[in-house]
């Protein structure tokens, strides 16, 4: 039994009863007919073939063809196994994230204003550490040795090298204990999201009196070269907390609140009774909070560097915190030994030590307090304490008081 051939679904179907044509308007003999369709029918097959090549390249390359791969920056030319991550395109017009650069271009014109200093794109501005040096300077009223300007990439590096390190400093951080979320690699290599979060750092510790969006996430294409091909993933991130982002946290005003702004007179009362309370118990151990000559003239500086308060805690409850778990020098313990430098428990010392060793202290403590039951880190920031914020010493004394007065 005989069969009709099977068109090409691109040709007309011709009738059983007209033969085909050939192109000189000749009608194709059965043969040309048949040779004509392998011909066509080869040539879907290798098309769909490299269709197919096409798209499991693209998937080997891109890790199931993330769509951000065509829209990779040319830096993004990396070693094997090495990592960069970068904002979806899609999340660049976020209001909340556009509003955060916002505040943060600003803040950034107005510490440098006087220095005839324009900041316009974060990423252009800041990646050489030129800009980051003086707004470091600005904020610690500290002057970094660097070369003022720098053009190649190795001294560009250098540079920000240096920066960082004193940022890491003055914001208490110490690699050992906490995450740092950028590096010099980063920053150089223009990581916006690490840009933010040190600028986000230094506003918060240095309580700067503006208001940041809250909440603001954004996510990451994570692009690694693994095997000679590109593979990415994507992860959120967040820039912001939840929290009230003013650079100091703002708290419900409370009774010290009320002492300090209108009864100075009954703050000394409290001072006196916080003083004796604390040394009542770090005498047993030989240890005072030296007050002066008045008695109640309690130094803040005295408790920044949280050892009187970790003892304290120790006292209270009955134990005893390791030294080996604490910093109780001025200085690293390497450059302790070979200089022999005083330890932070002599009171001359207490505004020399280290305010990385300083942080790491009073989150000892804090632990401690909570531990305890005592809600300590609802109400003041670690970094106030290291700042010696007179008000926020007194409250985290008072609530220790209020736990243990009864001893």
């Amino acid at each position: 039994m005989s069969t009709s051939p099977v068109p090409s679904r691109r040709q007309p179907v011709s009738s059983p009863t007209t033969p085909p044509t050939a192109g000189n308007g000749k009608p194709e003999s059965f043969l040309d007919y048949l040779g004509t369709l392998g011909r066509k029918k080869k040539m879907r097959e290798v098309e769909e073939a490299n269709n197919i090549v096409e798209e499991g390249r693209q998937a080997i390359d891109s890790n199931a063809q993330h769509p951000v791969i065509d829209a990779l920056p040319e830096e993004f030319v990396l070693n094997e196994y090495e990592e960069r991550s970068m904002i979806e395109p899609g999340m660049i017009n976020n209001h909340d994230y556009q509003e955060l650069l916002k505040i943060l271009v600003n803040w950034i014109n107005d510490e440098l204003s006087d220095q005839r200093i324009i900041v316009k794109d974060l990423e252009e501005d800041l990646f050489d550490g030129q800009i980051l040096g003086k707004l470091i300077e600005k904020l610690s009223l500290q002057k970094l040795d660097v070369v003022e300007v720098t053009q190649n990439e190795d001294g560009q590096k250098a540079k920000l090298r240096t920066v960082l390190d004193q940022a890491n400093r003055l914001l208490g951080i110490q690699a050992k204990w906490s995450a740092v979320k950028w590096t010099v690699e980063g920053i150089h290599n223009k990581n916006m999201v690490q840009i933010i979060h040190l600028l986000v750092g230094l506003i918060r510790h240095y309580r700067a009196p503006i208001r940041l969006p809250q909440n603001v996430v954004v996510n990451l294409v994570v692009v690694q070269k693994r095997e000679g091909h590109l593979h990415t993933s994507t992860v959120t991130e967040q820039l912001t907390g939840s929290y009230d982002e003013l650079g100091m946290r703002v708290e419900p005003r409370d009774a010290f609140d009320t002492l300090f702004d209108h009864a100075p007179d009954k703050l000394q009362i409290v001072k006196r009774s916080l003083v004796n309370f604390v040394n009542k118990h770090l005498n047993k151990v030989n240890i005072e909070c030296y007050v002066g000559s008045s008695g109640v003239d309690l130094d803040p500086n005295q408790f920044s560097d949280g050892l009187l308060l970790i003892f304290l805690m120790g006292m209270l409850e009955g134990y005893f915190v390791p030294l080996g778990n604490i910093f109780t020098t001025a200085v690293d313990p390497i450059l302790e030994a070979t200089t022999n430098k005083e330890t932070a428990i002599q009171p001359d010392n207490y505004v020399e030590s280290s305010p990385i060793n300083k942080l790491h202290n009073i989150n000892v403590a804090f632990q401690l307090m909570e531990d305890s039951g005592i809600q300590v880190k609802q109400k003041v920031r670690a970094e106030d304490i290291v700042n010696a914020d007179m008000k926020s010493t007194l409250r985290v004394l008072y609530m220790v008081f209020t736990k243990y007065k009864h001893l």
